[in-house]
């Protein structure tokens, strides 16, 4: 992107958040404006010294509050009140909760006991050996959806499989990928998790042609670019789908998508995905519970609903590079799914920003304000 649009981005952010200076300011601070003459940058950053940090706490805060879970409100705040949702607890944990689980059992019996036999038995008849899993793994992540009570709205044509094609979406828990699955078999590029999910990753889903990877090992970026080259091109493979955040986003925005999904030469197909928190945040913060604990959430609750678009199909277009293009796409998604778009890195979550990094941030902001003083 040019420098225009890079500001321009920048300045958008700021009408969105609304960030207000004085919050952050100690009580009796303010930023006088020099009767003549037109104030500097550096006048500035010299003359207040709180406004640095000024700036550097409402970045952490508009960076933070994209992984933040919200609670909701409180409504069982009277003696009315109080009765009706002791109830509906043991509504949740007494009736709900065992008939989930019991619902998770009966479609794991039945999903082990068709897809063992299937994938020793036929390892000669790849064709329809492929295509029975896909059938298995589809039914399987409906039983999870179901566990849920999961109230899902489809809307757009359903998926196909076809050659040099992408399915990309925004990423709020690693159920994305069940409410997505269970509709079509995706074959999908996945963060390599630990426990009971990393063995379900190298046995069951490895079988639908997903694909895993570590954030960690620098090494991997080069494998998977190269896999992913290879899958878009087979025909009769599933349909690609990637996470382009690469990490997961508490559905109220979107950061950075990277490029990787839209270099491959092929049309990129994005997916909206939008979740109503009236009974449960389906955002999943792996850096405070685990997802069997996520997953508990889910169950214990009254519901998981949430709509799922699948949108117009997108190409480069001519003069455009691989980043405007995932931006665009970005744009796509967030304006369906009435979500903000932030200028983050999403793996700036694993990593502290670097110095230069926040100066830059802080120098951009403090940029803005001189201007709207000047303007004044």
């Amino acid at each position: 992107m040019d420098n225009r649009g890079t500001l321009k981005s920048s300045s958008s952010e700021l009408d969105l958040d609304r960030p207000n200076i004085e919050d952050y300011l100690p009580s009796g601070a303010a930023i006088q404006q020099e009767p003549r003459g037109k104030l500097r940058l550096h006048d500035i950053l010299d003359i207040s010294p709180t406004l640095s940090e000024a700036a550097g706490a409402i970045v952490d805060d508009s960076f933070t509050r994209c992984f933040k879970s919200n609670p909701p409100e409180p409504w069982n705040w009277n003696i009315y009140l109080f009765p009706l949702w002791c109830f509906g607890v043991l509504v949740r944990y007494l009736l709900l909760f065992p008939t989930r689980v019991l619902v998770l059992t009966i479609g794991w019996i039945i999903f082990l006991s068709s897809f063992i036999p299937v994938h020793l038995l036929l390892k000669g008849h790849d064709k329809l050996r492929r295509s029975i899993e896909r059938s298995l793994v589809e039914m399987m992540c409906s039983f999870f959806v179901a566990s849920w009570t999961g109230v899902v709205k489809y809307h757009g044509p359903k998926p196909s499989r076809r050659p040099k094609q992408v399915f990309v979406a925004n990423h709020t828990s690693m159920i994305d990928f069940i409410i997505l699955e269970q509709m079509t078999a995706f074959a999908v590029i996945m963060q390599k998790h630990p426990g009971w999910v990393g063995l379900l990753q190298s046995t069951i889903l490895e079988s639908v042609g997903c694909i895993w990877f570590n954030r960690t090992e620098a090494k991997d970026r080069e494998i998977v670019a190269r896999k992913l080259r290879d899958h878009v091109q087979g025909a009769d493979n599933n349909p690609l789908l990637i996470f382009p955040e690469g990490t997961c986003v508490n559905n109220h925005y979107t950061v950075m998508f990277k490029k990787g999904a839209f270099e491959l030469g092929c049309t990129v197909c994005p997916v909206a995905i939008k979740y109503n928190k009236i009974f449960v945040d389906a955002f999943w913060n792996s850096r405070k519970q685990s997802f069997t604990t996520h997953l508990l959430q889910l169950m214990t609750s009254w519901a998981v609903v949430c709509d799922v678009w699948y949108l117009e199909p997108q190409n480069l277009k001519p003069g455009e590079t691989p980043i405007e293009f995932a931006e665009r796409v970005r744009d796509i998604i967030s304006h369906r799914a009435g979500l903000k778009m932030v200028p983050w890195d999403g793996y700036l979550k694993y990593s502290r920003p670097s110095p230069k990094h926040r100066e830059r941030k802080q120098q951009n902001f403090a940029e803005s304000v001189l201007r709207r003083l000047e303007e004044k």
